[in-house]
């Protein structure tokens, strides 16, 4: 899957190397630049000490539950330390979040923001809570059912936010639908924008699908990992907005996993921690 034309040298793209077999993974020297270099450098498990194996074995339960799989739960079906098990599933997660990434949502779109986290002190509520803040933006058919999810937490509910956050995940020209917060009304600016007041009698399916979407990634956050801080909030709702985005490719969530998983450059235990 690395190389699936055979070798090709990641400095001068030549198609021929020497085998180096001194290695736990066999190390490859360019023919033409002796550049060197293995199948997982520029992959998620470049440097790993890990068996492929029981990556692989990871990978595949992270693919298949749609509810999440905790790192204690890594750690016991792979057989791996905790501390492992939990670099690796972020690990798997931030390649899932590069991943999408790549894509905007484009024709309909609903956007709205949510508050993810525990109770906080005082009486704030709304958008005045401290809770951690989310814009979450879902596009839609012509039907009007869901198709693709981005969500992504932030400081504050400023305009300048908010636009910065549709220039870099929603297509230009987009129809996007949304409550009457005064923030809103920056994203007439380049997009088809139709703000209109949430009011569940009057108008029911007024952002229907978004919140049925946030009301499930709450529950799949405090039922499975029991609720998070601030810190790693965006690395889950990456998860659930890729397992999300692929939910019609039942017998291809392995492979596409996998595939992602080696287009993605690693990312260390200090820079996760730090």
């Amino acid at each position: 899957m690395r190389w699936p034309n055979g070798f090709q040298c990641p400095r001068c793209a030549h198609e021929r190397a020497y085998k180096i077999r001194t290695r736990k993974f066999p190390l490859y020297e360019c023919c033409q630049c002796n550049y060197q270099t293995t199948v997982l450098v520029g992959t998620i498990f470049e440097k790993t000490r890990t068996d492929l194996r029981k990556w692989f074995w990871a990978i595949y339960l992270v693919a298949h539950d749609k509810r999440g799989v905790s790192a204690r739960l890594i750690a016991d079906e792979v057989g791996v330390r905790y501390v492992t098990a939990w670099t690796m599933l972020h690990k798997i997660r931030n390649a899932m979040e590069r991943r999408d990434s790549s894509y905007q949502l484009g024709g309909i779109v609903e956007l709205d923001d949510s508050f993810f986290g525990g109770p906080t002190s005082g009486n704030k509520r709304g958008r005045g809570t401290e809770k951690s803040k989310v814009l979450v933006g879902l596009s839609l058919d012509d039907q009007g059912r869901p198709l693709h999810l981005k969500m992504e937490t932030i400081d504050d509910l400023k305009s300048e936010t908010i636009f910065d956050f549709a220039e870099r995940n929603l297509e230009l020209g987009a129809s996007i639908t949304s409550d009457l917060y005064q923030s809103y009304k920056v994203l007439a600016k380049g997009y088809n924008h139709e703000p209109k007041k949430f009011d569940l009698i009057e108008n029911p399916n007024h952002l229907k699908w978004l919140h049925v979407v946030v009301s499930n990634a709450k529950t799949f956050i405090n039922g499975t990992y029991h609720g998070l801080g601030k810190k790693h909030l965006q690395s889950y709702l990456a998860e659930y907005c890729y397992r999300f985005n692929r939910r019609i490719f039942k017998g291809e969530l392995f492979n596409r996993l996998i595939n992602c998983c080696l287009n993605t450059k690693t990312v260390t235990y200090p820079e996760l921690i730090g």
